[in-house]
Order: C-alpha cells, then sequence, then structure tokens
C-alpha cells in the first residue's frame, strides 16, 4: 500500500506533519479526517521507499494530455494571484500521473530554496521540453507568464492534434498490411504445401505461380532459423542506428521523400515552424534563441539541421528570409510569407496565419491519404489472392482434366 507524507492542522491548532498508509490521497484525506485533522498538504511519498518506487516513477510516461490538464491548471491558478509554491503543492496532490506528481513535488522545494521558476523546469528535460522552458522564461522575464501559458496550451493541443490525426490514419494501413504478411506467410507455409504434395504425385507439371510458391515454401523451410537471425539482426541494427545523430537524420529525409506521406510530413513540419516561431516572437523570445528552440522542437532531424545552417547565417546578419532560401524544406510560400513580415513587422501575425494555412493543407492531405489507402490496399490484397488462387486453382484445373 502507498504511503503519504501529510501536513495538516490537529484540533488544537497546531501544524503536525507525517506518514500513513492508504490507498490514494483522497483515503489518506479521509483517515486525516477521521482523526480531526484539516489536511494542508498530503502527497505520496517520493520514490526514496526503494528500486521499485523509484522504477516505478521513472517508468511512468508523461502523456500530452498530462501536460496539457498541469499547464493549464497553472495558468488558471497564477491567474487567481495563488503563491507559487502553494499552487504547486496543490497542484502535486491533484496530479495522478506518478512521474509528473513527484516532478511537481521536485520543483516546489527547488523554489522555496530559492531558485526561479524557469530554472526549475529547466532542471526536468525528460517532462518540460526546450521550448516549454523558455517560453516559461520569457513570460517570467517580461511579467506576461499567463498569456504565454495560453499561447503554451495552443501549442501542445495543437501538436497532440497533429500526431494524433497522423497516427489515426497510418493505423488502418498498419493493420491491414500486418494481416496480409501474416496471411501470406501462412498459406504459403500451410495450405500452399498440401496441394503441391497432390499435384506432384499426380504428376502434373506445376505452372509458374504454383513453381513460385514451391521455391519459397523450400527457401522458409531449410533456411527459416537464418531468415529469423537476419531479420532480428536487422530490426536491431536498425533500431540502434536510428538512435544515433546520423541514423535520425538518414530516417528523416527518408521520410520526407516518401511518394505521398513525405508531403504530409513535410506540411505538418511547416505548420508547426509557423506556429512556434509566431509565438515565439509574440512572447520576446530573441530571433536566434527562437531558431535553437525550433531545432529542437521541429520533430525532423533533417529540417532541423538545415534550421542550424540558417541560424549561423542569421547570426551574420543575413535576416531570415534570406537564408531560408537555401533550403531545400522550406516551401516558397514560407519564405515568402517570412519576408514579407520583416519587412512590415508583423512578423508574428503572417506566420500564424501561415500556420493555420498549412493545418488546413495537413487535414486535406490526411484525408486526400485515407482515400487513396483504400483503394491502394484492395488492389494489393486482390493481387495476393489471385496469386494463391492461380497457385492452386490452375494445376486443380489440370488435374481435372487428368481424371477426365
Amino acid at each position: 500500500m502507498p504511503i503519504f507524507q501529510y501536513k495538516a492542522i490537529n484540533p488544537n491548532g497546531n501544524t503536525v506533519s507525517g506518514e500513513l498508509e492508504a490507498d490514494s490521497v483522497d483515503s489518506a484525506n479521509n483517515i486525516l479526517a477521521a482523526r480531526g485533522y484539516i489536511p494542508d498538504r498530503v502527497m505520496e511519498k517520493g520514490p526514496t521507499g526503494g528500486m521499485e518506487a523509484r522504477l516505478r516513477v521513472a517508468l511512468t510516461p508523461i502523456q500530452p494530455l498530462d501536460l496539457i490538464l498541469f499547464t493549464k491548471q497553472l495558468r488558471t491558478m497564477i491567474k487567481a494571484g495563488i503563491p507559487i509554491v502553494h499552487l504547486l503543492q496543490v497542484l502535486e496532490n491533484q496530479t495522478e500521473n506518478r512521474r509528473l506528481r513527484y516532478i511537481i513535488g521536485k520543483m516546489a522545494a527547488d523554489i522555496q530554496a530559492g531558485t526561479g521558476l524557469h530554472e526549475t523546469f529547466r532542471k526536468h528535460p525528460g517532462a518540460f521540453s526546450l521550448l516549454y522552458c523558455s517560453m516559461i522564461e520569457a513570460g517570467e522575464k517580461s511579467g506576461s507568464l499567463v498569456e504565454v501559458l495560453d499561447r503554451l496550451i495552443y501549442i501542445i493541443e495543437h501538436e497532440n492534434k497533429v500526431k494524433s490525426d497522423i497516427k489515426a490514419a497510418l493505423r488502418y494501413p498498419t493493420f491491414v498490411l500486418l494481416f496480409l504478411g501474416v496471411a501470406f506467410v501462412v498459406l504459403l507455409t500451410v495450405v500452399i504445401p498440401k496441394f503441391i504434395t497432390i499435384f506432384e504425385k499426380a504428376g502434373l507439371d506445376l505452372p509458374i505461380p504454383t513453381r513460385i510458391c514451391l521455391m519459397l515454401y523450400e527457401f522458409m523451410d531449410q533456411y527459416w532459423p537464418i531468415i529469423l537471425i537476419t531479420a532480428a539482426g536487422t530490426i536491431t541494427a536498425l533500431a540502434a542506428y536510428i538512435k544515433t545523430e546520423n541514423g535520425k537524420l538518414v530516417r528523416d529525409a527518408l521520410l520526407l521523400r516518401l511518394p505521398i506521406l513525405g508531403k504530409v510530413f513535410q506540411k505538418a513540419a511547416m505548420s508547426r515552424f509557423g506556429s512556434i516561431f509566431s509565438i515565439l516572437q509574440s512572447s520576446g523570445v530573441p530571433v536566434l534563441e527562437s531558431m535553437d528552440i525550433l531545432g529542437g522542437t521541429i520533430g525532423n532531424a533533417a529540417i532541423s539541421k538545415q534550421l542550424a545552417r540558417i541560424r549561423d547565417l542569421m547570426a551574420e546578419g543575413m535576416g531570415i528570409s534570406a537564408p531560408l532560401k537555401s533550403s531545400k524544406y522550406f516551401s516558397p510560400m514560407v519564405i515568402h510569407m517570412v519576408a514579407v513580415g520583416e519587412e512590415s513587422g508583423n512578423l508574428d501575425e503572417l506566420l500564424r496565419e501561415m500556420s493555420m494555412h498549412y493545418d488546413t493543407e495537413v487535414d486535406f492531405a490526411m484525408k486526400k491519404l485515407s482515400d487513396s489507402i483504400g483503394p491502394i490496399l484492395t488492389i494489393a490484397l486482390a493481387a495476393m489472392v489471385g496469386f494463391f488462387a492461380l497457385a492452386i486453382f490452375l494445376p486443380m484445373w489440370d488435374l481435372t482434366k487428368l481424371v477426365k
């Protein structure tokens, strides 16, 4: 049973603290109330209670919805004028995610010790991105933290929506392709061999589709250990390579070159570039720092590398639009909108308009992708079924004529 640390006011009006066992925070509050205490702070004991507790907290993922809820609650309490330490203690008590709850507790302790708000966020890069921390710093320095948190909420929700839409569009074809692969292996290793045995005993001259199936079956039957080891080794090697900096660069560059999906990924990146850059500019973040943040949050290593080169050119005094022209991933529309924004002084507004335009294009591209995937998968399924049908029924037809 979890152990909770508490601070409460006893019936005599004195502040007391201690630990107790309970099923949840609500249960702990009820236990304290039954003792006549008024709970002030109740939190599950941090991951110092053993290796199991530390692993449980460390392995708990922080989902985008957890971060969105935390940011919304933080914004509401700051707007209401609640002191930072107290509001973090409140958020710690009511946050359900174990890892985020532990981090909030550490943040409250750091701020009590005199650490600045944005410095406290930067201590937890696994939970709060570079963009998140930089915008907190900008809001803290400019005195507009509530407005900055509003923009942060928009970014996180926007990013979550785009990723969810792409995953939803790819879920169906992934499932169908997996099914086709399993069906292919089952037909090749279970169904086809039984028919081939009959055809060979009858002395039939096997047609080309049947001979291809026979060759594939014999290859898989004789070399299946080598096939499995090779496949496992290849997957492991690719997974390890993709984790490297060069591997990420190669993978993301290939993703942008895919026939249909490449355009979707590129448009999603342009939308992300426009929305994040616009919000950073309106929040008062310097342009060069904004480019550093964009490089770490754009979500594509190939575009991040281009942004790093663009940032170096900007540092030499070349402006923004001119360096963008040297990148192959930024469309003429993006370059033109940035150039107009530089000249007119309303770069953040034009970037926001550009982001909304690309959001619409991404939605349209996803709908087009969903509409085109159905016929493609139908053709693939028909081709596989037709191939196996020919491999079985052509010899069956010859066998029928032989019997007659």
